[in-house]
């Protein structure tokens, strides 16, 4: 049923004229799909009804990216230096948790359409629920000379022990 969901993303992701830069299915948690940068607009056009990509930039570049996140699971409790985060729920529901110090917070239920903006240094988790979430993202990089990556995850907590 895993593998389904991410080819089904992927026919619909290429279908819409998206070039995927690199991807991810075996995370503990689901995985990811990293579109081209220079569709950042097309995908906030698609994903985040037309919202301009030069608000969001905050040092230059963005990452686009569409998490898909298994029912139950958790993504570690984290934080990061060098981006902030925005997310926009695009299909099922799906729960986050957050915090400005390690002491996690309320969980709070997202659905379809509902977005949240993650300040850099703010902790975070998102949690699935009842079945896949899928999760347009923007990775806002807020240091130009060295954009944020996979190694700046800061884990508080992580189920897998990551």
């Amino acid at each position: 049923m895993g593998t389904s969901i991410f080819d089904k993303i992927l026919l619909s992701l290429e279908s819409n004229g998206f070039v995927i830069d690199s991807y991810d299915f075996n995370r503990p948690w689901g995985g990811f799909f990293v579109i081209e940068e220079s569709q950042a607009q097309i995908f906030a056009n698609r994903f985040f009804n037309g919202l301009s990509v030069d608000g969001l930039r905050i040092a230059g570049k963005l990452s686009p990216k569409i998490l898909v996140v298994k029912p139950g699971a958790r993504l570690s409790w984290q934080y990061h230096h060098r981006r902030a985060e925005r997310w926009r729920v695009v299909e099922g529901k799906v729960a986050v948790m957050t915090s400005d110090t390690d002491a996690e917070g309320e969980i709070h239920t997202l659905n379809v359409g509902d977005e949240i903006i993650l300040r850099q240094g703010e902790r975070h988790r998102l949690i699935g629920l009842d079945d896949w979430g899928v999760v347009a993202e923007f990775w806002q990089h807020t240091d130009g000379e060295h954009p944020s990556d996979e190694e700046d995850i800061v884990r508080v907590q992580d189920d897998y022990g990551r």
